[in-house]
């Protein structure tokens, strides 16, 4: 977008040995750029300095504000599962140190010269990535997800950052181009919109590609962050929701999201009794596991949709029980920023929210064990005044 050369995936493959990783630290404490031109911007956040995934505060700097960049004073950033991966180095290693979050709410500050799209005092959210390559055709059909020189939200090569990197909304700002914020409009607290950046987008998108339509049945595996939005989402569309869970004391929220059926799955054996019903599954588990089993569920030539990344972006596939169920099996990645606008209005108007608990940034460490324990109900919510 502002005419930067910006490394593209086979090259950052080429330095991780790992898709969607930040470059590897060749230097303690990380890297730092040149001084670019301009002011840059004086930002404090929570950051992870190892593989052990510990945070604590780090005051840093952050690129210029560019022609087509806004400067946003963050209000609220949420805990993503994926946070947690990237900075135990479960998806390659990293460069340190490294701000996570892409769940990412606050309020415009400042805007570049040539900026058309937001002015100071507008309510903004940015997710998973923050600038990119209009000239790339994935861009150009509204999938910059997949474009390979996008740069996304944290640990990713970016040219004009003091560290090297780009830097996440675990902070008090951020600065991204303006194509990859999107407008929050009144009706939801920013608290409440923050999750609908990431969590909101990864489920959203999936379901509207299958073309949900009112009676369809739709299973969702694992109900954390990601998977409540799913049911609420696909409920809304009118489909019957068939929930699958690990975590019994979880069955009454579940069951106030809306889903006709709650299915404990404590052994293999219960999948098996359920049978193959839906028309539709979208899988949230972010660890691996018996993948066919689950798509046991769905009928033949039924689609199933995994969200959820294990660590090394490793998963289970038994051939031969795949066959025998004759799934669509794919693998879905975020969603594109027309899509991300999209879920954001959608959930306003029709009054879906998140389920959020606000946190204090002095608690992020203790939030991540929870989430890892699966105590989360259902997305922890970082109050950035308090970084």
């Amino acid at each position: 977008m502002n005419d930067k050369p910006v490394l593209n995936r086979r090259e950052v493959i080429q330095r991780t040995a790992a898709v969607g990783v930040g470059v590897i630290a060749s230097v303690p404490g990380g890297v730092f750029a040149a001084d670019p031109s301009g002011q840059r911007v004086q930002s404090r956040g929570y950051a992870a300095f190892d593989a052990t995934g510990e945070l604590r505060p780090w005051s840093f700097e952050r690129q210029p504000v560019g022609d087509y960049d806004i400067l946003i004073d963050i209000r609220y950033a949420s805990i993503c599962h994926s946070d947690i991966h990237q900075m135990k180095g479960h998806w390659g290693a990293q460069q340190y140190p490294q701000v996570p979050g892409h769940e990412i709410a606050g309020v415009v500050k400042a805007v570049g010269s040539k900026v058309s799209r937001f002015k100071p005092g507008d309510r903004v959210g940015v997710g998973c990535m923050v600038d990119g390559n209009p000239a790339c055709a994935s861009f150009q059909q509204g999938e910059e997800q997949y474009c390979p020189d996008t740069v996304f939200t944290y640990g990713y090569p970016q040219e004009d950052s003091p560290t090297g990197i780009s830097q996440g909304g675990y902070a008090n700002n951020i600065v991204v181009n303006e194509h990859f914020a999107v407008h929050i409009p009144p009706g939801i607290e920013l608290a409440e919109a923050a999750p609908l950046l990431c969590a909101g987008i990864t489920t959203y998108s999936p379901l509207m590609k299958f073309d949900l339509q009112p009676g369809d049945r739709v299973g969702v595996a694992g109900i954390g962050g990601l998977g409540h939005l799913a049911i609420k989402l696909a409920v809304a569309k009118g489909a019957e929701v068939y929930a699958f869970t690990t975590s019994p004391d979880k069955v009454e929220d579940i069951r106030g999201f809306g889903a006709k059926q709650v299915v404990i799955v404590d052994e293999p054996q219960r999948l098996a009794e359920f049978g193959p019903r839906l028309d539709y599954m979208i899988s949230t588990i972010p660890v691996d596991y018996d993948i066919a089993a689950y798509a046991s569920t769905v009928k033949p030539t039924g689609y199933f949709t995994q969200v959820g990344m294990p660590e090394n972006f490793a998963m289970t596939l038994n051939g031969l029980a795949l066959s025998v169920s004759r799934v669509n099996f794919n693998v879905s990645l975020i969603g594109g920023m027309r899509e991300t606008q999209e879920v954001v209005d959608y959930c306003v108007s029709e009054g879906l929210r998140p389920e959020i608990q606000i946190i204090k940034a002095a608690d992020i460490n203790k939030a991540w064990e929870q989430v890892v324990r699966k105590q989360a109900r259902y997305r922890f919510v970082i109050d950035a005044a308090t970084i």
